[in-house]
């Protein structure tokens, strides 16, 4: 098997990133165990920095590594994931309020962009599932970039990468996606009246309603 090319950054960074892209594509199930044998060959690289890229997926809680057994991909089990969407709607609805009272109009404008973007990837009959996914982390992301609070911002990061372990099992849910657009037109549109109490309560319900989806 011929061994893949590596950029030039660390090398365990690197393997962290193209674990972390195969969890969340479900190449690796949550549950499974990680064949560090097997990958390493497939990388064609030794165990060390197999097993330091193992290490920082652990700490972002998408690995779970066990004593003399190896690692295995974390299963998020009910419990989890409410922690994590309450903590996400906390962090995010506060973000929100910030982005509707200090926003420029060119930085609304951004976010405006980005949902038209998100309904046409959701037309009837044409959803592009993958693309409204990565349009919708989009969203978020530039919304938390606007508050600017770069403590938050690494909070909701990681926070997020737990939360994808379950994505497919939120917006797949029959009927989610179209709610979602709704919730995010009405997060639009408070942060577009300038009102920050009521883009706080969207976002809030925003979350709420994710997470009855997700479970």
């Amino acid at each position: 098997m011929s061994a893949l090319t590596l950029t030039p950054r660390a090398l365990y960074e690197e393997v962290a990133e193209l674990l972390r892209q195969r969890i969340f594509r479900r190449e690796l199930e949550p549950g499974s165990w990680i064949d560090e044998l097997r990958i390493a060959e497939e990388l064609g690289i030794s165990r060390t920095p197999l097993r330091e890229a193992l290490k920082v997926l652990a700490a972002e809680g998408l690995v779970t590594m066990k004593l003399r057994r190896g690692a295995y991909v974390t299963e998020v089990s009910d419990r989890d994931l409410a922690d994590v969407y309450h903590l996400l709607a906390l962090l995010e609805s506060d973000a929100a309020g910030v982005v509707a009272t200090r926003a420029t109009d060119a930085q609304i404008a951004e976010l405006r962009a980005l949902h038209e973007e998100l309904e046409a990837a959701a037309r009837p009959g044409h959803v592009d599932r993958e693309h409204f996914f990565g349009v919708n982390e989009r969203f978020h992301m530039r919304l938390l970039a606007i508050a600017d609070n770069r403590w938050r911002d690494q909070m909701v990061a990681d926070l997020r990468k737990v939360m994808k372990l379950n994505r497919h099992n939120s917006l797949l849910k029959a009927g989610r996606i179209e709610e979602s657009l709704a919730e995010h037109r009405a997060l639009v549109a408070a942060i577009e009246s300038r009102d920050p109490q009521a883009a706080e309560t969207r976002m809030r319900e925003h979350f709420a309603n994710g997470l009855e989806a997700a479970s």
